[in-house]
């Protein structure tokens, strides 16, 4: 059997070309991919109806408590998915996202539990209410939510505290003119507004829509007459109807 030595010199000069571009390639995909240092961390936090808790401040100091704030790091070693794990844990953020770009950037993006009420109990309690109705905890936070009072139990909070808050926030002149709620016993509401010196009974916590639409017009054709302090207590308890309680003198 002779040998092919012209054949074989081809088979060699392909294999050899095969190698030679697949590590081009690799190189130009891959440019200094391990020595590849994070040299920028974009942290975005996405705004909802109301402001947040979370700042980029907190976020970056969670992540370096953590020992998870990548700057510096070499990017092949920055693992994306436990930035996002960590994140996940702060009972503030609803969703974290976090991915590298080629320039040696790590992009951090959240979406944050948006609080609508802050509840302050008899019972001692102090927490926020999200929008989807879950428990928040207290923060040192100052924010423009109605404060919501007395006989509040977590259920009630959850399943009509969250519709109310919700309402609300949806609602410029009700989340501007609602300072306060208070729960009964019975489970109705008081609102204490920013503007007049009186108590707006609610009732129990359905049709707020048609309540309140009486209670404005009632502040623009009314109130806005006989003067904002001269009942004390309105209430919207009954349909088609306002029942006022004189100041006394």
């Amino acid at each position: 059997m002779t040998f092919n030595w012209k054949k074989s010199a081809v088979v060699l000069i392909d294999i050899s070309l095969t190698v030679y571009l697949f590590m081009s390639v690799t190189v130009l995909n891959n440019p200094d991919e391990q020595h590849a240092v994070c040299n920028e961390v974009k942290i975005d936090i996405l705004q909802g109806a109301v402001k947040g808790f979370l700042t980029p401040d907190e976020i970056k100091s969670q992540l370096q408590h953590a020992s998870l704030y990548p700057l510096g790091d070499l990017m092949n070693q920055v693992n994306s998915r436990l930035i996002e794990e960590a994140l996940l844990k702060n009972p503030f953020v609803e969703t974290a996202q976090c991915y590298k770009t080629q320039s040696g950037s790590i992009h951090i993006t959240l979406s944050q539990r948006l609080p609508v009420v802050h509840v302050k109990a008899d019972n001692g309690d102090d927490y926020y209410v999200d929008t989807h109705g879950n428990i928040m905890p207290s923060t040192q936070f100052v924010s423009d939510l109605v404060i919501v009072t007395g006989h509040v139990t977590k259920p009630y909070a959850q399943k009509v505290l969250a519709k109310v808050g919700n309402f609300l926030i949806c609602n410029k002149l009700w989340f501007n003119q609602a300072e306060q709620l208070n729960v009964l016993n019975d489970g109705s509401i008081e609102l204490i507004p920013r503007v007049g010196d009186h108590i707006v009974y609610l009732g129990m916590p359905v049709n707020l829509s048609q309540k309140l639409k009486r209670l404005e017009k009632f502040y623009r054709f009314g109130l806005s007459k006989a003067g904002w302090n001269k009942y004390s207590y309105i209430s919207l308890e009954f349909d088609n109807q306002i029942i006022c309680k004189k100041r006394k003198l």
